[in-house]
C-alpha cells in the first residue's frame, strides 16, 4: 500500500534542479525524488553502524599488531 508525501516550501532553485535531473534520468520528479530518498535510507546511519559494532564479540589479536611490527623492525 502506498501513501502520499507532500513537501511544501521547496526553494525555486532546488525545484529547478530536481526537475532538470529527473528529466535527464527520464523519470517524473516524484519517481526521481522517491529513488533519491530510497538511496539515502538504504545506507545505515553512523549510530546504526556503531550499535551493530557494539553487539559484535570482542576480538583479541595474538600477537598484537604492535608486536608484529616491532618484531619485523627488530629482524
Amino acid at each position: 500500500m502506498f501513501t502520499t508525501l507532500r513537501i511544501r516550501n521547496v526553494p525555486k532553485n532546488l525545484h529547478r534542479r530536481l526537475k532538470a535531473r529527473s528529466a535527464l534520468a527520464g523519470m517524473s520528479m516524484s519517481e526521481f525524488v522517491l529513488r533519491q530518498i530510497g538511496r539515502e535510507f538504504a545506507q545505515p546511519t553512523r549510530e546504526e553502524i556503531l550499535e551493530r559494532l557494539s553487539k559484535l564479540p570482542e576480538v583479541r589479536l595474538e600477537p598484537t599488531p604492535a608486536d608484529v611490527i616491532r618484531a619485523e623492525r627488530d629482524s
